[in-house]
């Protein structure tokens, strides 16, 4: 895998993730209400070409979480909840870090069996990118 290109700015971006969260008290005695909530999940993503920069790739398809189970065991290790459902929203990103990205895609087209940048993004993203000014 490519380190990345270290002279050029990687910008900013996180994945966005609904989660319906399950929470157990400790103490038999107490209880609340909702057990279960529903709250917005947003893990960052590493720059480009960076150690964990493929996770859209390895967790995502067409836009949508590719196996559900995974995405729960990772998101209760991110959390150290239970989740009962996790869903993909989007890529929040800035210009910078797509440009970066799609650089980085490019230049490691095989690892996606793809023919152009524009074809893995659609594959894995879908269109669940949202750039954002900063």
């Amino acid at each position: 895998m490519a380190d990345g290109h270290a002279d050029v700015p990687s910008g900013d971006a996180e994945y966005v993730f609904t989660a319906r969260i399950r929470l157990s008290p400790n103490d038999p005695g107490v209880r609340i209400e909702p057990a279960v909530i529903k709250t917005t999940l947003f893990k960052r993503a590493p720059p480009p070409g960076k150690e964990g920069w493929l996770f859209f790739r390895d967790n995502l398809w067409r836009g949508k979480i590719n196996d559900e189970t995974h995405a729960r065991s990772l998101a209760e290790k991110w959390l150290g909840a239970e989740i009962d459902e996790i869903s993909f929203r989007e890529l929040r990103t800035d210009q910078v870090y797509l440009d970066a990205l799609k650089a980085e895609i490019e230049t490691n087209l095989a690892l996606f069996r793809a023919d152009n940048v524009a074809d893995v993004l659609k594959k894995y993203l879908g269109s669940s990118i949202h750039v954002r000014k900063r």
